[in-house]
């Protein structure tokens, strides 16, 4: 009778895969008990690539939310930091003053603050500024964002009351004025901005501006980031795609008392959500309990004044969501023949369409370019060393490489050559990367 393996040594047999000993020690116990030892070599292959890792995204989506969002890079010495110190007094400071005053100085505002995602800095401020008290929603604002968390929920869990507004795809002015004088506890009139759908047709809105008339502060969840309409940022004018875009300093000029917004979207930087505007409200906000429970970590902070920074010096080529949406199609097109010219004739540039992604601007597509290969070769792709994830659609794998970052291309045409050359999955009907 053969004797299986001593947990111990196979667990030292693959040191070689660059596990620590304990996960190694997990997986040589699973593989004894599940007689896959012979099979090992590839269960410590899914257990590494169940680590967080850089991947190649080739969707088109720019925000995916399945990898990441916006791709933001900070690099950080080891060292300690003034997170929570006032260099000048020497006492204890707060860690929310410095990016604080930096996104104030961007948005155009009296003060801000950061929490951990838009979400939280919705929750923080309901509860804040509302708790107990009355909130006016336009039905036409009462969205879902992804994972099924809904405003309603949201405000309930923070304490305030909702008051529903309007129909569905018809809210005026009046509906709030008389909101407000059926509802004495009011205490703000919340806009939300409908960033991952569109209501069309017979249609009214109410904006900011006039909403500033009701009597209540308005509170502006702008969601998906965008800082300036005017995007100085950039070397030509707005891309037209914008034009309907709210963004935060336009929000606050016409009057709204504090805008939310995403810092993973249109900003282009780490999760996180920013409250800026009025300087009163946003101290009501930072010194509430769920203040502490939502901020964010150092990395993030450092991170957010990172991209900050790049704003303020008009440098949108620094943050790689502007910079890929600057790409000239031309640039696309060149790469797509150079990566299709150096792989096999199974292998074709061809014109794509790219998304923002990430539960904004779900009409716009940009122009793009990539290759394409027949059949589904996702999972090929998604084996690479650094995984690729490409998207299948009529049983043709696409490439787009307007989110391929262009010192990518070596190693995308490496893992087409060898994907294409592969056997196709059995599965056509897949198709990864369409989750954004």
């Amino acid at each position: 009778m053969t004797h299986p393996p001593s947990v111990d040594q196979l667990a030292r047999s693959l040191k070689h895969h660059g596990l620590p000993h304990p996960i190694l020690v997990e997986i040589a116990r699973s593989a004894i008990a599940s007689d896959q030892v012979g099979n090992i070599d590839a269960l410590v292959n899914q257990r590494k690539r169940r680590l967080l890792m850089p991947v190649i995204n080739a969707t088109g989506v720019l925000l995916h939310t399945n990898l990441g969002r916006a791709p933001v890079g900070v690099e950080v010495e080891p060292r300690y930091s003034n997170l929570e110190l006032n260099l000048e007094t020497g006492q204890r400071g707060s860690r929310q003053q410095t990016i604080g005053d930096t996104l104030a100085t961007l948005c155009g505002a009296e003060a801000a603050m950061v929490v951990n995602n838009c979400a939280g800095a919705v929750l923080l401020t309901l509860a804040a500024l509302a708790a107990g008290k009355g909130v006016a929603v336009s039905r036409g604002e009462m969205v879902e964002i992804g994972g099924g968390f809904r405003i309603p929920d949201v405000m309930n869990q923070s304490g305030a009351r909702l008051v529903e507004v309007g129909t569905t795809n018809r809210s005026r002015l009046s509906d709030f004025t008389t909101a407000y004088e059926t509802n004495p506890d009011m205490a703000m009139v919340l806009k939300v901005h409908r960033s991952n759908y569109e209501i069309v047709g017979f249609t009214e809105d109410v904006s900011v501006e006039a909403l500033t008339s009701v009597g209540v502060p308005v509170i502006a969840d702008i969601g998906s980031g965008l800082l300036d309409a005017a995007c100085p940022w950039l070397a030509g004018p707005p891309p037209i795609w914008l034009a309907d875009e709210p963004a935060a300093k336009q929000t606050l000029e016409a009057g709204a008392d504090l805008v939310l917004f995403s810092g993973d979207k249109l900003f282009g930087g780490p999760q996180a959500g920013i409250i800026a505007g009025s300087k009163e409200l946003v101290q009501r906000c930072s010194s509430h309990p769920l203040a502490r429970a939502l901020r964010p970590g150092s990395l993030v902070m450092h991170a957010l004044q990172s991209v900050a920074m790049s704003y303020l010096d008009r440098q949108g080529d620094e943050i790689p969501f502007w910079r890929m949406v600057a790409t000239k199609q031309s640039d696309l097109v060149d790469r797509a023949e150079r990566v299709a010219n150096s792989t096999n004739d199974k292998v074709t540039a061809v014109e794509t369409k790219a998304v923002p992604g990430g539960g904004t601007l779900p009409t716009v597509t940009f122009p793009s370019y990539g290759v394409t290969v027949e059949g589904d070769i996702t999972s090929a792709l998604r084996s690479n060393d650094r995984p690729i994830i490409a998207r299948v659609e009529q049983n043709r794998t696409y490439v787009d490489l307007r989110t391929v970052d262009p010192n990518d291309d070596d190693e995308l045409i490496q893992a087409l050559m060898t994907a294409s050359t592969s056997p196709t999955s059995k599965n056509p009907q897949s198709n990864d990367g369409a989750s954004s």
